[in-house]
């Protein structure tokens, strides 16, 4: 294990202390560089909070096909990423790849996602991965206690899930344990590009780096217009509905219900065009409820224990964004609505790339670039 002075200016500075910037701040420790975290804090409005901590594959890369190739390796990159976790901090994330359902409600709702995953694997370029339609009767067999208007599923054996709250606490400690200097109430305020770097400041002073990466989410829209980027966001928010513990019957992950490994239940199966409030909205959480027991009538008689919202990072078509400055050479940005999913990727790949000061071609199809193309082209 590399161990640096603290004392010494960093190498880089990652701004956002997030689950994207752990990962990415604790990969590029792993490549022996100094590393500062500058993040908000406790009063950030993490996407992390709102995470449903699955590792998802199916559905992802549907109008861009780099994605669902990115996806998938970082879904099989997964057991790396829980196994160096593990020996940084002894923290097991609750790594769980059993493979994984949409259940649908309706024939109608069932060929809509058929007809999406038909499509996603007709892509020209497209990298294809295993899975497989059910109707009711065939669902039922893996999942003995789904309701009767669950007319049918799609399963694909590549999906999985993790233990959210102690992925982020093993990333932390592992931050830790390399050595990186994370700063709690740090906001970044201002951003200069200076010869040879940039200076980051805030209320709480100033740092001059050779590299900077943005990973502050939503804070990325405010911060990088100062290296000459841009953060492409929509509002988004997401309800989730946790309940009480209860016996294991849900072997699989749902794409909007999965059972912890420690007995609750999570529903989260909202999408909101909302970024200006986090207050719940009852009218649909009360809907996410409804569809979760008709998936799962026993849900019914579950009490439940917690709910919260929370913005996503949501880009303009769903995908993520990795980009180099081109005006501000060293300033990096990343932005990913599926920061749990694609862990490995930003922790092991795009560290990397952030390391050796470019990011290769077949990552830079994920650049803001796409925005730009003319609609006539």
């Amino acid at each position: 294990m590399t161990h640096h002075r603290p004392d010494r200016e960093p190498d880089v500075a990652v701004v956002g202390g997030g689950i994207m910037g752990a990962c990415v701040a604790w990969g590029l420790a792993r490549r022996g560089l100094r590393v500062r975290v500058l993040d908000e804090g406790d009063i950030a409005l993490r996407a992390s909070r709102a995470n449903f901590a699955l590792v998802w594959v199916q559905g992802k890369g549907l109008g861009l096909p780099a994605y669902a190739a990115w996806t998938k390796s970082a879904a099989e990159a997964w057991p790396r990423l829980a196994s160096e976790l593990m020996s940084d901090t002894g923290v097991d994330v609750g790594l769980d790849q059993p493979g994984g359902f949409t259940l649908c409600l309706s024939d109608r709702e069932l060929q809509v996602n058929v007809d999406a995953m038909v499509r996603l694997h007709k892509q020209r370029d497209t990298v294809t991965y295993p899975y497989e339609v059910l109707d009711h009767a065939q669902t039922r067999a893996w999942l003995p206690d789904i309701g009767p208007d669950v007319s049918g599923s799609i399963y694909c054996p590549l999906d999985g899930h993790v233990n959210s709250l102690r992925l982020f606490r093993a990333l932390h400690v592992a931050l830790k344990a390399r050595t990186v200097d994370y700063r709690a109430d740090h906001v970044v305020t201002a951003i200069e590009p200076r010869a040879g770097g940039f200076a980051l400041k805030g209320n709480w002073g100033e740092v001059r780096v050779p590299k900077v990466v943005l990973a502050a989410g939503l804070g990325n829209a405010r911060l990088a217009p100062m290296v000459g980027l841009e953060a492409p966001l929509k509002p988004s928010r997401g309800q989730i509905i946790v309940t009480e513990k209860a016996a294991p019957f849900l072997r699989y992950p749902v794409v909007t219900v999965r059972q912890t490994d420690e007995g609750g239940v999570m529903i989260g199966d909202s999408e909101e065009a909302d970024g200006s409030s986090l207050r719940i909205d009852h009218s649909i959480s009360s809907v996410m409820a409804d569809r979760a027991i008709r998936m799962f009538p026993l849900l019914g008689d579950l009490n439940v224990v917690r709910t919260w919202s929370a913005f996503r990072v949501m880009t303009l078509d769903g995908s993520p964004v990795y980009e180099q400055s081109e005006a501000c050479p060293g300033a990096f940005m990343a932005m990913a609505h599926s920061g749990v999913t694609l862990a490995p990727q930003h922790a092991f790949s795009l560290a990397d790339y952030i390391a050796d000061g470019m990011i290769p071609e077949e990552t830079a199809v994920f650049s803001t670039r796409r925005f730009r193309v003319p609609a006539s082209a």
